[in-house]
């Protein structure tokens, strides 16, 4: 492909739009973290103007001529259909005005060249697995949980995305796992956002610490400096009690922890990856709360031997970048060939 050719990368968040810019041999010329309001809560008809400002930005920072982006690589939090038609459910943040909305669709008339769109999970679960293996992730296969405000996940098999009928695979969020034993005596039973009860995002994730974890847990906390706290202000706060060795913050994050390690549990039994990738800021917490808590996904994650001489469980890299660098990578892999 030609290096003169470019893709635009997009990753919408529901805060911010992070962007960036690769050329035709792979080579990434945005290496800041740059944001933009994404307004997504406000709704499409304001969301998708400000993706064109993303889109505007990248081409200005990357110093390139508009004329020269080939296509766009998009994605936003799923669940979303292959083609990039956000759930009938609704999406963590794409709530008034997005079910069902054809959000790929939009771009592409709103910015007249050709979008591939990926959910974020699958975008960052690919830009990991291809900083890992190099030159060989095309021979490699891996699955990634990113833990954010949701819970994303994707699943790279020689070194693709694996899509599914619908789109829908790597949905690893909105897998169910076993609750017996992860809920203390008493814990009502978690809810996610779309509509399932017990899956991995309804623990494993800031909205699951928001809505069901942190409520039991001050119950059983009475003394907690967190009670009287807006509960979504304290459940941000929770990650920096947990740091500095809070009990109450460390029974939250160990939920979280076997939560994800029996979500792993069960994707070794469907695609046996050679790596799991792990991310989120629990990823970017201090070094001693980092490792512990790595340490409690991996014994819940259950392995037989043959498959932890294989196998390790990977700190996902560079993941403010990830989402936009996956999904530029991917547009480049299927643009290029078109641009030959």
């Amino acid at each position: 492909m030609d290096t003169n050719a470019y893709i635009v990368g997009i990753d919408i968040g529901g805060t911010a739009n992070k962007f960036t810019v690769i050329d035709g041999s792979g080579r990434f010329l945005i290496d800041q973290l740059v944001e933009l309001p994404s307004r997504v809560t406000e709704g499409p008809d304001v969301a998708i103007p400000a993706m064109r400002q993303a889109f505007e930005a990248a081409v200005e920072l990357a110093g390139i001529d508009a004329a020269d982006v080939i296509g766009v690589g998009l994605d936003t939090p799923g669940p979303a259909s292959a083609s990039g038609v956000i759930s009938s459910k609704g999406a963590t943040n794409f709530t008034q005005g997005w079910r069902g909305y054809d959000v790929r669709a939009a771009l592409e008339r709103e910015l007249g060249v050709p979008v591939i769109y990926n959910n974020d999970g699958n975008a960052a679960a690919l830009y990991a697995h291809h900083v890992h293996f190099g030159p060989v992730a095309g021979e490699r296969s891996s699955i990634s949980a990113i833990v954010g405000t949701g819970l994303g996940g994707g699943v790279i098999e020689s070194g693709r995305i694996v899509r599914g009928a619908a789109g829908m695979a790597g949905e690893l969020g909105h897998v169910h796992v076993p609750m017996h034993g992860l809920l203390a005596p008493g814990q009502p039973y978690p809810r996610c956002n779309c509509g399932f009860e017990g899956d991995a995002e309804s623990v494993a994730s800031l909205t699951g610490i928001r809505q069901n974890l942190l409520p039991f847990w001050l119950t059983q906390y009475p003394d907690h400096p967190l009670h009287g706290v807006d509960v979504a202000d304290a459940s941000k706060q929770v990650r920096g009690y947990g740091e500095r060795g809070d009990e109450m913050a460390r029974r939250i994050f160990e939920q979280q922890a076997m939560a994800i390690g029996r979500l792993f549990t069960v994707a070794a039994n469907f695609t046996d990856p050679d790596v799991y990738f792990i991310g989120g800021g629990v990823i970017e917490a201090a070094p001693e709360f980092r490792d512990w808590f790595l340490a409690k996904i991996e014994e819940h994650t259950l392995l037989r031997d043959e498959q932890r001489a294989v196998a390790t469980i990977e700190l996902a890299p560079d993941l403010d970048m990830a989402g936009c660098r996956g999904s530029a990578i991917a547009a480049l892999s299927l643009l290029g060939h078109r641009a030959d």
